[in-house]
């Protein structure tokens, strides 16, 4: 078997392949940048492409991609500015030119990551059967990217599995996220962190696992359609904060309250499998 993965060299993608090539998978793994993927210790092990989904796509590179027995597609730009104007103006459109160019070329499967902000502002356990209602704009152009795929699907013989990713944590993720930032806090020795009340219910999973769950649901030839990529137990934002602290023997002093919550995030959700 051969799996094509876009955004190889990202968060989760790095795990993925990592992931695939312990299964004794053939990968063909594509990024952006070729010397952020030579520093990867699993460069030698893939055949790696450099692909912009932004430029012009050449078709030696899609006719590789394509003769994949499956794709799994984690490439996305512009992450986390949920909010800004061009997931849908830009992205959107070069995403699915893409996935409509190695289909036609004869891919028979994707697997393709969503977000759990597809589900818009609904509280509590979120399940598949749900229908989308997204309100940012990334949720917006991933729901889209998913139905315009679906009316491909009426014209051209491929499956597809939309994983709709929730939080995860590990080496490796953005300096933005809580956990990264709590552990500059401590690196820089500051005495205090600031948060928000951390009351709201999220869930977590480490990255590993969200590799795990990517690679089952892909490779998986009974089942498509959407699946949920999340443990299905919530957690509030001040226990991961204080989980992590516990795990790592390490002290802070919290400064609860300091940021407000986010306008475009429900107070209380997690994923039901």
């Amino acid at each position: 078997m051969k799996v094509a993965v876009t955004g190889s060299t990202g968060f989760i993608g790095n795990h993925v392949v990592t992931l695939l090539l312990k299964q004794n998978i053939k990968v063909v793994a594509t990024g952006t940048n070729i010397q952020k993927a030579e520093k990867i210790s699993w460069f030698n092990d893939v055949d790696f492409i450099e692909l912009d989904l932004n430029k012009e796509l050449e078709e030696k590179k899609i006719n590789k991609i394509s003769s994949c027995d499956v794709l799994i597609h984690l490439a996305w730009s512009g992450l986390p500015n949920y909010k800004e104007l061009f997931h849908f103006e830009k992205n959107l459109y070069t995403q699915y030119n893409f996935l409509k160019s190695v289909i036609e070329k004869g891919l028979k499967e994707v697997a393709i990551t969503g977000t759990c902000f597809e589900y818009g502002m609904k509280e509590g356990a979120l399940h598949t059967g749900m229908l989308a209602d997204p309100q940012n704009s990334y949720a917006l152009a991933k729901d889209s990217l998913r139905k315009f795929l679906q009316q491909l699907q009426l014209k051209s013989d491929f499956k597809m599995k939309w994983l709709r990713l929730f939080y995860m944590y590990g080496a490796g993720q953005s300096e933005k996220s809580i956990l990264s930032q709590l552990e500059k806090a401590l690196q820089n020795g500051d005495n205090h962190f600031n948060m928000s009340a951390g009351e709201q219910l999220r869930d977590y999973l480490a990255v590993e696992d969200v590799a795990k769950f990517i690679v089952e649901a892909a490779l998986n030839k009974n089942k498509n359609g959407i699946y949920n990529i999340c443990s299905g137990i919530p957690i509030s934002i001040k226990k991961l904060v204080e989980n992590y602290l516990k795990e790592n023997n390490k002290n802070i002093n919290l400064n609860l309250g300091f940021y407000p919550y986010t306008d475009f995030e429900p107070m209380a959700f997690w994923g039901e499998k």
